[in-house]
């Protein structure tokens, strides 16, 4: 066998997930068909669970290096903006950062962990057998044959893996399309922002850098228009001037793009063998700018699974909890971007439904509770029934602030740069550590420590065992009458040691 794990798609869902493979010592290998990175901007938004992510494996501050964070989203483009910064993160931002350059920096961290990337190489069947799947490819040196024990699609919304394997892509097709580009405007202040939405049309322009901005326009004359059709600069100038009144100097196109409201989702996430992520699994309209990061949370939700298995850690009933745990997020996503959709009708009911929402959001409460949707807070896997109950079972574990047994102050999220389980033990009383119950696993860090800052959440909370995904597996309260047993039973039924 070639590989152990064959991931075919090197954008930022199939890169982030072969590092997450190789992190854990998995020998993976990428297909790529393109001979490089892409030069376009494509999804400019990284929001705040996938910087949460990104942190958790200590490689957020390169993409602080090269973004611009800001607290502000949106829904469905409306006037009243998403408050990000109200959510309980040192992530509550999203960063502004061309896909281009997203893609070069996961990349470069796949590569330093040792994943080979086979560009300019394409797949061009796949075939699953009992105890392998084999994947035949085209590339400069011609014809070629791989194997590996696992093959995982992260090859777009038309995917061959999904194909090949014969996973229902179930949905709707297109029904409108709209139109963007990255552009100058000269007739704009520099860094200036604009959002219209009226019968005429509508338009976003949200600026990248000082020099070039993303302008998405909708215009009535022209969204009937197939996603085929090339889109010229022409389209965008006269589209502004009949929406806006107003080209503001457009010119210097680096990327066009037309994309439509087509709405799909993978019957299953998992076939034997092979897994679907990103958009192999689910595609929308790019509503909110949530499609590339739900596609990485589909990899670092799978990841780590993978691994696990491949290495004979993982309890039999693992690599299915992939498809159980995402798929319901995928749905989730697809119900919201067509509720966004909705609201880009372009009628006088719309204008009324769009005021009214807006006044909605601002409203505190419900602020956050849509800004937690789009920032992917609201994830809560079900809580495992056959471990240790606690309301804190499949909750995203926010950073705690901790001090360790010796005094040193210290993040919860530096424990898992590895990709390893963290068990942690909260004021752990002497001579009751949970550490010694079973035999040594690099796969598990112990951490004791108690909490410096309070959080609501925790309090009352003896031990946890946070899964290398950041979302807690199961906690044990400080009133378990037997802590120890409890501890046991959830660590047995969490890995094989």
């Amino acid at each position: 066998m070639d590989y152990e794990v064959i991931v075919v798609g090197g954008g930022p869902v199939g890169m982030m997930l072969a590092s997450e493979l190789a992190l854990a010592g998995v020998k993976v290998c990428i297909l790529e068909r393109l001979k490089e990175t892409t030069p376009y901007s494509r999804a400019l938004t990284v929001h705040p669970r996938t910087l949460e992510l990104f942190d958790l494996r200590g490689i957020k501050p390169k993409f602080m290096e090269r973004g611009r964070p800001v607290s502000r989203g949106h829904f469905a483009g409306l006037e009243t903006p998403l408050d990000f910064s109200v959510l309980d993160s040192a992530s509550n931002y999203t960063l502004i950062i061309p896909q281009s350059e997203t893609e070069k920096l996961l990349e470069a961290w796949a590569g330093s962990l040792g994943v080979e990337i086979r560009r300019e190489v394409e797949a061009v069947s796949i075939r699953q057998h009992p105890d392998r799947v084999n994947i035949e490819t085209e590339g400069p040196g011609g014809a070629a044959k791989l194997s590996a024990a696992y093959v995982v699609g992260a090859d777009g919304g038309r995917s061959l893996v999904r194909k090949e394997a014969g996973i229902p892509f179930e949905g709707t097709s297109e029904t409108f399309t709209t139109v963007l580009g990255d552009v100058s405007l000269s007739g704009l202040p520099p860094m200036s922002a604009i959002s219209s939405y009226s019968e005429r049309g509508l338009v976003a322009i949200l600026p990248i850098d000082p020099t070039t901005y993303r302008v998405l326009l909708g215009d009535p004359a022209r969204m009937s228009v197939p996603k085929e059709e090339p889109v010229t600069l022409e389209e965008l100038r006269s589209g502004l001037e009949r929406v806006l009144g107003n080209d503001y100097g457009i010119s210097k196109p680096r990327w066009l793009s037309r994309f439509g409201n087509a709405t799909r989702q993978a019957g299953r996430y998992r076939k034997g063998r092979i897994f679907l992520a990103g958009d192999a699994a689910h595609i929308h309209f790019p509503a909110g700018g949530q499609g590339m990061n739900v596609g990485i949370q589909d990899a670092v939700n799978l990841g780590w699974k993978l691994a696990a298995a491949i290495q004979g850690r993982a309890p039999d009933w693992l690599l299915d909890s992939y498809h159980a745990e995402r798929f319901p997020v995928g749905t989730a996503l697809l119900r919201n971007t067509e509720v966004q959709t909705l609201m880009f009708e372009l009628s006088p009911r719309m204008v009324e439904l769009r005021s009214l929402m807006a006044g909605l959001l601002r409203f505190p409460d419900a602020n956050r509770m849509v800004s937690e949707q789009i920032a992917a807070f609201n994830v809560r896997y079900e809580s495992d029934a056959e471990s240790p109950s606690h309301p804190l079972g499949g909750q995203r574990a926010a950073e705690l602030e901790l001090k360790l047994a010796d005094g040193t102050a210290c993040r919860s999220y530096e424990f898992f740069h590895n990709g390893q389980f963290v068990l942690l033990q909260l004021d752990v009383e002497e001579g009751m550590p949970f550490g010694e119950l079973w035999p040594g696993s690099e796969h598990v860090r112990v951490v004791n420590a108690s909490l410096t800052k309070a959080n609501p959440d925790w309090s009352g909370v003896r031990a946890a065992l946070v899964r290398p995904d950041g979302y807690v597996a199961w906690a044990v309260a400080q009133s378990d009458p037997a802590p120890r047993d409890s501890v046991a039973r959830g660590m047995s039924r969490w890995m094989k040691f």
